[in-house]
């Protein structure tokens, strides 16, 4: 996403937020992923203000924000061990550059739409937290930009989200995946505008349709308003060093069942 739509970024970390204030949780280490390009990590260090906070950074970020971030990292990295990746690892590898049972929070916003298989992004967030720790998230759901697939223009060069899944269809995968206790939510947000390139930045910027300079003067008849399916979730790891799960089969490992013994009197 590109800074055009930062305030929607801030926006939804705000209610993210929000969200948390019921939940309990002792933070020691916090994983931001992506980090959009510090902010989150500030607003993150004020909530949680004794937590490490390891952050993956936002494509795109200039030099100046990648500079502020990567020098707050490193001073903090001296006492602390903080860890700095870049979003175009996450994408190649699907995997986070920090070890198993690592962190208490992951904190993700915006960024499961853009993943291919959000099974893998889910996977790797059960091995870097520890027991007892917390993956939240948000992301735009399938009916994001509903109002462009009703327009049925072939100069709008419209393109699905890679990962078009909606809050069902993360819960189950949260299961799956071994999470305990998923929580989901939606709501939706209705953008409105007063000149087409405005929307036609917003929709470049959401990834929703290719970028074309000449697209506001091809097309007429553009919506005056954009609506944003914005789905939140989060879940627990509990019992994972108990079990393991294969083919839908958990099995508990003997060396972790406690013995209890009773004498009986005669």
């Amino acid at each position: 996403m590109t800074q055009s739509i930062r305030w929607l970024q801030d926006e939804i970390a705000d209610r993210m937020l929000q969200k948390l204030d019921i939940v309990k949780l002792d933070v020691r280490d916090i994983l931001v992923t992506p980090d959009y390009p510090g902010n989150h990590q500030a607003i993150l260090a004020k909530r949680f203000p004794h937590a490490r906070i390891h952050s993956v950074i936002e494509d795109g970020s200039s030099r100046l924000q990648l500079w502020v971030v990567k020098v707050r990292a490193s001073w903090q990295s001296i006492f602390r061990g903080v860890k700095t990746s870049s979003i175009a690892q996450l994408y190649a590898s699907n995997k986070f550059d920090i070890p198993d049972n690592s962190v208490d929070l992951v904190f993700s916003n915006l960024l499961l739409q853009d993943l291919t298989d959000p099974k893998l992004f889910l996977r790797e967030c059960w091995r870097v937290l520890r027991e007892g720790g917390l993956v939240v998230f948000s992301y735009l759901g399938p009916d994001t930009g509903k109002e462009l697939r009703a327009m049925q223009c072939g100069a709008l060069q419209l393109k699905n989200l890679r990962s078009p899944w909606d809050m069902h269809d993360l819960g189950d995968a949260l299961v799956a995946e071994r999470f305990s206790d998923p929580v989901m939510d939606m709501e939706y947000l209705t953008l409105d505008y007063k000149e087409p390139k405005l929307l036609l930045g917003d929709v470049e910027a959401l990834k929703l349709a290719n970028a074309n300079s000449h697209l506001e003067a091809e097309i007429s008849n553009l919506p005056q308003k954009l609506t944003l399916e914005v789905v939140y979730g989060h879940a627990w790891v509990l019992g994972k060093h108990l079990s393991k799960s294969q083919d839908s089969v958990a099995y508990i490992d003997v060396n972790q069942i406690g013995l209890k013994t009773r004498t009986d009197s005669h």
